[in-house]
């Protein structure tokens, strides 16, 4: 917060500097255009020092009163090479067509980065958050031999818009948030601006993530709350020999690994759900306890 204050104070002597050398006709026409910028950046940071206070009331509050309904999944190759990555695209296969037998709608946004629309997506998607692991032997292992790969996957929640500062780049779009200097791009689209709108959605979800893990740990919520998987944290193993599925998390297996990466996640997610609303309740009780 005292940061943006400052790039404030710091974007005003500027804007008066560049003022006064507007006057100088030798540089009027470079003052005007730096003038410009300026403004659009002092903008930005006002809208973001708005946002900051916004999130703060919302703070208060329990992350988990927040209702989001879209989100972003992007998968990640973990360890394993060539087989971790033929593993990612499974994971990502599973979970469009789990979009698709929710009715939800889905576009790729990039690479491996897919959004998610429809009611309750992110409620049902959130505890997917983490590093899935498979045990199987790869096609293309001739010793058929047991092999270990993983894949990460992040979802993140559509969410109101924030400070950024925009460089355009040929027909992509490539988003600097200026107080934190995440960077996100997006060439999926033909067309600049709807470029930019998709990297923002991936920036905004982004910036959710960072202040909520914050809260998360100044409260004490972080380590008790089921779902706020760090990124490294194996949450989630398929195992292709015994035909099972194991959540670390719940303790929980399930032997119909094939019907699972199919797209038949509800049982999953409602055992998830179910477990985090306990967890949530408990929380809940131990906090009037100790009032």
């Amino acid at each position: 917060m005292n940061s943006l204050e400052q790039q404030l104070q710091e974007l005003d002597q500027r804007i008066q500097e560049t003022t006064t050398l507007a006057e100088d006709p030798d540089f009027a026409a470079l003052a005007k255009e730096e003038l410009q910028q300026l403004e659009m950046q002092k903008k930005a940071l006002e809208d973001a020092l708005h946002a900051i206070e916004q999130g703060q009331q919302q703070n208060s509050q329990s992350s988990h009163s927040q209702q989001f309904s879209n989100c972003t999944i992007e998968v990640r190759q973990g360890a394993g090479g060539e087989e971790a990555k033929i593993w990612g695209n499974d994971l990502l296969r599973m979970y469009l067509r789990y979009a698709e037998i929710k009715g939800w709608k889905t576009e790729q946004l990039d690479e491996g980065v897919v959004k998610i629309s429809g009611k309750q997506a992110y409620s049902h998607l959130k505890y997917e958050s983490g590093v899935h692991r498979v045990q199987r032997v790869p096609e293309t292992e001739a010793q058929g031999r047991l092999h270990t790969s993983t894949a990460s996957i992040v979802v993140l929640p559509e969410v109101p818009k924030t400070a950024v500062d925009v460089n355009k780049v040929s027909s992509a779009a490539r988003l600097t948030h200026v107080p934190s200097g995440i960077v996100v791009e997006s060439r999926r689209e033909r067309y600049q601006e709807r470029n930019r709108e998709l990297a923002l959605e991936l920036l905004r979800a982004q910036l959710w993530e960072i202040e909520e893990e914050k809260r998360l740990q100044q409260t004490g919520e972080r380590r008790k709350v089921i779902g706020r998987a760090m990124r490294a944290e194996k949450i989630r193993t398929y195992n292709y020999p015994q035909n099972r599925v194991t959540d670390h998390r719940i303790h929980k297996s399930w032997y119909n690994l094939e019907h699972i990466l199919e797209g038949n996640l509800d049982l999953v997610v409602k055992e998830m759900q179910n477990e985090a609303n306990w967890s949530e309740q408990a929380q809940s009780d131990e906090d009037d306890a100790e009032e």
